[in-house]
């Protein structure tokens, strides 16, 4: 009877260390719609965390973006949300957007890739700088579209009015390339990741000129809009450019819920940058994925992220 009690304990020890040793995290990532890049890159982080050997099973679900998922990550409908910049500051202010939501209990897992402004032109026009623009024809991006948010915030921080100092076109992204390359528009503003294919389809028919945003206009852009930041567009990203762009940027990041496990976050950080060469050969814009980039952050971070940035050297925000 003594012998059966002692076997029966040794055989629930067992049980209990094997399920603990092999206890596995499900992670759901809350990505974008099909066609855009959350949607793919989803997938690939997903599959990457799963298989890394950090006890976690990762899966992606598409969905309708930023403000959906800034919402599911804060009711812990989704572990991992991806959104603009623009977007999660609201959400974590509880503005704007989020006003009816109020403050949404979230941070920053990581900075994943900037989505710089664009002000392109051709050597046609003889705009070479940004003050050229005024009396110009100008889009300013679609109605209602992240372009013409952006733009707004741009121009008026120049002391631009749109409605008075420039000819304001409101195009989508490939009526501006049509009008660009056909000479109908003198400029467009576009925002989007590095290389733009607006942009390169432009440059195929045409020479370009990609005009940069004076220093003290970004200045005031991210001091007014705090989800911004200053950003140079690397010489040589576009045919013809041979200088360092200087713009603003709204970033793409991945937001977590705030009470996540320290232990878990710092492990998914690492994981998502330190395989950043294999998920680069899927998405172009993982280049991005290093910690000097990572680390920039316009709420507070994750301490378990944070934890990850200090070992590099770089201290980040934690509230």
């Amino acid at each position: 009877m003594k012998r059966r009690t002692l076997l029966a304990v040794a055989l629930l020890s067992l049980v209990a260390f094997v399920g603990t040793a092999y206890a596995v995290t499900y992670i759901t990532i809350a990505s974008g719609g099909i066609g855009g890049t959350y949607y793919p890159l989803g997938g690939v982080m997903a599959e990457i965390l799963t298989k890394a050997g950090i006890d976690v099973k990762a899966t992606s679900r598409a969905t309708s973006a930023s403000r959906e998922n800034c919402r599911l990550v804060a009711s812990g409908r989704a572990h991992i949300g991806m959104s603009m910049g623009s977007t999660l500051y609201q959400a974590y202010t509880g503005t704007e957007a989020f006003e009816e939501d109020g403050a949404l209990p979230l941070r920053i897992l990581m900075h994943m890739y900037p989505a710089p402004h664009h002000i392109v032109t051709t050597k046609g026009t003889g705009i070479t700088k940004f003050e050229d623009i005024i009396g110009k024809k100008v889009s300013v991006g679609a109605p209602g579209g992240g372009d013409q948010v952006l733009t707004n915030m741009i121009l008026e921080a120049a002391g631009i009015d749109p409605n008075k100092d420039i000819k304001k076109q409101q195009l989508t992204q490939p009526e501006g390339v049509m009008a660009l390359k056909d000479g109908n528009v003198d400029v467009v503003f576009w925002n989007f990741a590095t290389p733009g294919s607006a942009v390169l389809e432009v440059a195929a028919v045409r020479d370009i000129v990609m005009i940069p945003i004076p220093q003290d206009v970004v200045d005031k852009v991210v001091e007014k809009f705090p989800f911004m930041f200053p950003y140079k567009i690397p010489k040589g990203t576009y045919p013809g450019q041979e200088e360092d762009v200087l713009t603003v940027a709204d970033g793409n990041f991945l937001a977590v819920n705030k009470d996540m496990d320290e232990e878990l976050a710092y492990k998914l950080v690492k994981t998502i940058i330190e395989n950043r060469e294999e998920i680069m050969q899927s998405i172009p814009q993982a280049e991005h994925f290093v910690p000097e980039e990572a680390s920039i952050a316009i709420i507070p971070v994750h301490p378990g992220a944070a934890k990850y940035f200090k070992e590099h050297g770089i201290e980040v925000p934690v509230e």
